[in-house]
């Protein structure tokens, strides 16, 4: 009896320990961080001529995506949440009909009707209402969200449209802005846009480059400049896959100020419970906006700048430094300073998986601290009192011949 029960304890540290490192560890390739992988429809960035809108996804994801796991965001929680900041989300359109988003989102013009879902999954990103029994929800999900047209209804967008997406979002009182067309030219109509942002103190978070097309023909095209991210003053955004590598196929830009998880993430579609998968830099910079809103939410006295700046400078030190919510969240002034700023001369390369391994280290020390809690509990349930049965002496002599 005594060795069953031994054995059960052994059994029960080794299942506790596999639990926290699924909980604290590294993400897995499938949409969720535990359990069998959950098959999703993909939400398209624009749809083609004559193509259906994109309508409800008949399947619930119940547990926790691999990208929330890696962005830590059950630490975030007790220090900011979004709430008094507004966001608004350059797109396609919000969907008035998403549940996750009821009584979270206002509309400007018609951009609460969304054909294509894509500015629906973004929000959903940033401010999804929880549901119980389902593992996803926004990353700051007491924000609200201002839904701007940035796109013509099929997801198309000129320098023009995301121009008039930016100043719109500006005058609705957004001290976030995500903007997930990345166009190939800048224009005096963005610059002017980027300017009343400026001047109004609202943080601009762009896609560093577009969406990559499904069938990988952008894997050819060299580095190159995309607006309005390519601009000075706007934090830009590069996505990145389970492994923390740029997905194939990706689009590469020349310069990007951070990394998140862009590459199969999970969010929700512009009517129904359902949920579907998404990838693409737009994708990683609605994460980034999320962050953005913790901090402004958690520190109000932070100008814009001082609200990018802190996003890099506590960054996952890497090629291109890593998202770390929790990190900007708990920053303490005067604590050692982090990466400079990148160079915007040289071409964006994620080559390592560095930054990944620091989160993961970082996500396991509380782990560690578990498995010590959980050794000593085995020791004084198991190992002590079978100790004292044989007055603590070695197994196979007789306490009567011990001398």
């Amino acid at each position: 009896m005594r060795r069953l029960g031994l054995r059960r304890a052994v059994l029960t540290l080794v299942t506790l320990l596999s639990a926290s490192a699924v909980a604290a560890g590294p993400a897995t390739a499938s949409p969720a961080a535990s359990g069998d992988p959950v098959r999703l429809p993909v939400m398209p960035s624009r749809l083609s001529a004559g193509a259906d809108c994109t309508g409800g996804s008949a399947t619930v994801a119940e547990a926790v995506p691999w990208e929330q796991v890696n962005l830590q965001l059950s630490r975030t929680e007790q220090f900011g949440t979004g709430a008094g900041v507004t966001v608004a989300v350059v797109d396609t359109g919000v969907s008035m009909e998403a549940p996750a988003l009821a009584g979270r989102v206002t509309a400007v013009g018609g951009a609460g009707d969304d054909c294509v879902g894509h500015g629906t999954f973004v929000a959903g990103l940033i401010a999804a209402a929880p549901v119980d029994g389902v593992g996803f929800s926004g990353a700051a999900r007491q924000a609200r969200v201002v839904a701007v047209r940035g796109t013509d209804k099929r997801g198309a967008a000129t320098d023009g449209s995301v121009a008039d997406g930016i100043r719109a979002g500006v005058d609705a009182g957004a001290r976030v802005i995500v903007v997930s067309p990345a166009l190939t030219r800048d224009s005096a109509a963005l610059r002017r846009a980027l300017a009343h942002a400026a001047a109004h103190d609202a943080l601009i978070v762009a896609a560093a480059a577009p969406d990559a097309p499904r069938d990988g023909t952008s894997s050819a095209a060299p580095p190159a400049d995309y607006w309005p991210a390519a601009s000075d003053g706007v934090l830009s955004v590069v996505d990145v896959d389970v492994r923390g590598q740029r997905p194939e196929g990706a689009f590469t830009p020349r310069h990007a100020d951070l990394a998140a998880p862009g590459d199969g993430v999970l969010g929700i579609g512009p009517r129904g419970r359902g949920h579907f998968i998404g990838s693409g830099p737009s994708l990683a910079a609605g994460y980034v906006a999320a962050a953005a809103a913790l901090v402004r939410s958690a520190h109000p006295d932070l100008s814009a700048a001082e609200t990018a700046r802190r996003l890099v400078t506590t960054a996952y030190p890497a090629d291109v430094p890593r998202l770390d919510p929790y990190g900007a969240l708990t920053f303490v002034p005067g604590a050692s300073p982090g990466p400079a700023p990148a160079d915007r001369s040289r071409p964006v390369r994620l080559q390592t998986d560095e930054a990944g391994a620091r989160a993961t280290r970082r996500a396991l020390w509380p782990a560690g601290a578990a498995a010590g809690l959980i050794l000593v509990t085995v020791w004084a349930a198991v190992i002590i009192p079978k100790g004292r049965a044989r007055r603590w002496r070695p197994p196979g002599k007789d306490a009567s011949t011990a001398g």
